[in-house]
């Protein structure tokens, strides 16, 4: 199999809502397709052919080892008494050393496990529910080990990420076909689970390493979405229709190269995000900031490797949306909602992350890469056609940028793992519909 060779997840149903293509490159998700109201929709951009992936970095892949930006230099961190040196390796400007250097995990292939050599960063129970959830065709997990001094990084890391798709659950109000829907009902389509584990690999001695995995963008996953892009006849391709519900209080402070430099209040300013339309006080350079979420009671982000078999945080995660909040068992609140009213499509987001990252695609230039031909693109890179500035809204979930330079942080969300832990990051979209609004 090669590295651009599409991996195909699909639900069970009879009439399945939602579809994904997976590339072992990059750990890439090429396509997010959903069936809504008679329509197929691709709610993420990017190239037509897969192999374009490699000329278009962080598009909805995952990238270094640390999400976003580190100051360039060596470091020294420290966790739980655990000491070691980072040197970041500057790409983005002599400062700056963006997404874990000069060659993240967006550029290498990643193994895709089989079971004559199954996961071994989820436990017993964890795999049950997998399998129950999410059968063979709607799951797939992803091995990548990171040598040490991988781009001044200290410590052999082993990453596994489980993609999963979970179907609405018997109580939710299912969306089946156009002769379903009621007005202003909205229903549950399913859910996409990304779920990152990494630790230090044995026999390394007493190690701490920093690690900031997440989606959608920056040492997460950087993966951009328009819910509009699909719909014919829809030019200008934007997002500034959108409406973004971020459940968030403060912003981070940034220096002129974007080094993080505190916070800062977001109430009362274009970067309060309570459900108004992106394109409402659309800042003259776009969205391009880090969002902390307020305070919620989180899904711990590290596990003890002394009780990490008898480990099950997958049970909730897995578990089929259906509407009561109960029924979310340990999950989080949503803290991230996207929502278009002329495609009636909304993606739900929680996360055990501390916050998100918002990128409007401020900085593209259509003149370079490839527009998909459902997006209205000729799907041929560098003819001119590519997405240009707001056409894509980049939600990247992680914890704070160099968390682990703040003194404040120390020993808590410190994003610092050591070799007597098991990182765990996940974040779940739930995908929805609701009869669009006529323009």
């Amino acid at each position: 199999m090669s590295e651009f060779d599409p991996i195909l997840l699909t639900l069970p149903s009879l009439t399945p809502a939602l579809a994904l293509e997976i590339l072992p490159h990059g750990l890439t998700l090429h396509r997010l397709f959903v069936q809504a109201d008679g329509r197929t929709h691709d709610v993420v951009i990017g190239p037509e052919s897969p192999k374009d992936h490699a000329f278009q970095k962080y598009i909805n892949t995952v990238v270094g080892r640390y999400a976003n930006r580190v100051p360039v230099g060596t470091h020294k961190v420290e966790r739980h008494g655990i000491t070691s040196q980072v040197t970041a390796i500057a790409n983005e400007n002599s400062r700056v050393s963006l997404h874990g250097g000069p060659t993240g995990f967006d550029a290498v292939p990643w193994t895709l496990l089989t079971q004559d050599d199954p996961p071994t960063l989820f436990t017993a129970a964890e795999l049950a529910h997998i399998s129950l959830a999410a059968p063979p065709s709607a799951h797939a997990v992803f091995r990548l080990v990171s040598p040490a001094g991988d781009q001044g990084y200290p410590g052999t890391l082993v990453l596994e990420t489980l993609v999963a798709l979970v179907e609405p659950g018997e109580q939710a109000r299912v969306y089946r076909k156009p002769g379903d829907r009621a007005a202003n009902e909205e229903y549950d389509l399913g859910s996409v689970v990304f779920v990152y584990r990494a630790k230090l690999a044995e026999g390394q001695g007493k190690l701490v390493t920093p690690v900031n995995l997440t989606q959608p963008t920056q040492r997460r996953q950087h993966w951009g979405f328009n819910l509009e892009a699909s719909q014919r006849g829809r030019e200008p391709v934007s997002v500034k229709g959108h409406t973004l519900t971020v459940k968030s209080d403060r912003l981070v402070k940034r220096d002129a190269d974007s080094l993080a430099t505190g916070f800062i209040p977001s109430a009362g300013t274009p970067h309060e995000h309570a459900g108004k339309l992106i394109g409402e006080q659309y800042p003259e350079q776009g969205y391009d900031d880090y969002y902390a979420f307020a305070p919620f009671e989180k899904i711990p982000t590290r596990i003890p490797r002394a009780s990490f078999a008898d480990v099950d945080l997958l049970a909730d995660v897995l578990r089929p949306s259906n509407g009561p909040a109960a029924a979310r068992g340990k999950r989080a609140d949503p803290v991230v909602e996207l929502a278009s009213a002329a495609s009636g499509l909304k993606l739900v987001f929680d996360s055990n992350q501390g916050g998100v990252m918002f990128y409007s695609f401020a900085g593209t230039d259509p003149s370079k890469g490839a527009r998909k031909q459902i997006h209205g693109g000729s799907g041929r890179r560098d003819q001119g056609d590519s997405y240009a500035a707001g056409t894509a809204a980049f939600l990247e979930f992680h914890d704070p940028l160099a968390a682990f330079l703040d003194p404040a942080n120390k020993d808590k969300e410190d994003t610092l793992l050591t070799s007597d832990e098991i990182y765990h990051n996940y974040v779940r979209c739930d995908v929805r519909f609701k009869e669009p609004t006529a323009e």
